[in-house]
């Protein structure tokens, strides 16, 4: 099976920096076999994707969209502390928070952007646990925050 970051290439993608914590935290910690990542925003190219509330300001395909940018962040984080996606033996859980409009209930769709990416990159290794949370504001009014537990090894 091709590793992690050949599968990121078949797939066009590459991972930016790991940003920078925007607030007073790390941007991982690792406790036995599990790294956890903290929650990740939409940045790409050094800004937001988008702003707003999803459904209100800003459509379906657009959050998927952000969903799959955190998670191209969360794992530049988790390859700056780790040294190599190699070190992920599993997709444990994923906490999605959605920057939700009154009433919209579509939360989990919105994850399926960052949960099918992961399956992609990772293969059955890359299906997790998870919860898809709608919120009335995130930080910077991004759309949508995404955290991350992996289990690595080494």
């Amino acid at each position: 099976m091709p590793t992690a970051e050949e599968r990121l290439a078949a797939l066009g993608l590459t991972l930016p920096e790991a940003p920078a914590p925007v607030a007073a935290y790390v941007p991982a910690i690792r406790t036995g076999s599990l790294l956890i990542v903290s929650g990740q925003l939409p940045f790409a190219g050094g800004k937001l994707m988008a702003t707003g509330t999803v459904e209100k300001e800003v459509d379906l395909e657009t959050a998927q969209a952000c969903a799959r940018q955190c998670v191209l962040n969360g794992l530049a984080v988790a390859k700056a502390n780790l040294g190599g996606l190699d070190k992920i033996s599993r997709v444990v859980r994923v906490g999605c928070f959605v920057n939700s409009a009154p009433g919209y209930g579509d939360q989990p769709k919105v994850a399926n952007g960052a949960s099918e990416l992961l399956q992609d990159i990772f293969g059955e290794r890359g299906r997790h646990a998870r919860a898809a949370v709608g919120s009335v504001a995130l930080p910077l009014n991004t759309p949508v925050e995404i955290e991350f537990m992996f289990e690595v090894t080494g």
